[in-house]
């Protein structure tokens, strides 16, 4: 018998089944750095001391900053899915941006080691810069229905984001529009919930209590439901500890001392991480039988 492959292939059958390499050659650059912007992105870092620590800092923000975005992208795709019935879909999106919380959450690591010298040896050249200043975050809370009519003024030397701000304040946040859903469905949602004024933040509604006990109460006839309500849990649970993490990172690196944005530091922050959003999901529990 011939050693010749069965199939007419001869000895370099073996050969070509064997895992292949990426290109290393281009005609020009090759096109991943065009594609994510990679020049641009790594040409802006620009520390204001020679604090080695400010790198870790300002890098560690401006991931958080890329993060802010990337959720605010995948709340609103899923507050407009949830306007339009789609829950499944909705809920779908909703626990892929709890994966990418997380990575907001564990994204304070990167600082974890800052200590009081280090972030006071640039803390100075920072001013009043802070990242509550950030008008992504303040999107995030709008959408989370934490809203403030306060939180808009800062901006106003900036019209644009003011816009888009005053925008996010009055539109319905991820919550408005998962209370809609329950109220087409039948669930004893009041109307005067959804008609409320957008401009001011959520607070607790034992009717809408009730509403997610029945949707948690009936095994599977509201599955699709109670599988937003979990998923909604998550991103609430998520937030707290986004919080707690900011408030430990805040006391690692300033102890009690004032906030760089003027507010009194960790003492509100520790006032802030007790309010929870989607707070009917957290307290219907108790009558979930």
């Amino acid at each position: 018998m011939s050693g010749v492959c069965p199939m007419g292939m001869g000895g370099d059958a073996a050969a070509d089944a064997r895992p292949q390499g990426p290109r290393t050659a281009y005609a020009g650059a090759p096109p991943y750095a065009d594609y994510v912007g990679l020049g641009e992105l790594l040409s802006l870092q620009h520390p204001r001391t020679e604090e080695p620590t400010e790198v870790s800092f300002l890098i560690a923000s401006q991931v958080m900053e890329l993060l802010f975005a990337l959720l605010k992208h995948e709340w609103t795709v899923a507050r407009d899915l949830l306007a339009d019935d789609e829950v499944v879909e909705a809920s779908r999106v909703l626990r892929r941006s709890v994966r990418q919380t997380d990575v907001l959450v564990n994204s304070w690591d990167l600082l974890a080691t800052l200590t009081p010298a280090e972030f006071g040896a640039f803390r100075e050249a920072l001013g009043e810069a802070s990242g509550f200043q950030s008008h992504l975050y303040r999107e995030l809370e709008f959408l989370l229905g934490l809203k403030r009519e306060a939180a808009v003024r800062p901006y106003a030397g900036v019209p644009a984001v003011h816009a888009e701000l005053e925008a996010a304040l009055h539109a319905p946040s991820l919550y408005d529009a998962a209370l809609g859903a329950l109220h087409r469905r039948g669930l004893p949602v009041p109307a005067a919930k959804l008609t409320a004024d957008r401009t001011r933040p959520y607070e607790a509604d034992p009717d809408v209590e009730r509403a997610w006990a029945e949707v948690y109460a009936t095994g599977t006839k509201h599955a699709d439901l109670r599988d937003l309500g979990e998923a909604l849990t998550d991103l609430s649970e998520r937030w707290t500890r986004w919080r707690e993490r900011h408030l430990a990172a805040t006391l690692r690196a300033l102890g009690n001392r004032p906030g760089t944005g003027g507010s009194s530091g960790a003492e509100w922050l520790e006032r802030t991480v007790r309010d929870r959003v989607f707070p009917d999901l957290w307290t219907m529990r108790t009558a979930v039988i």
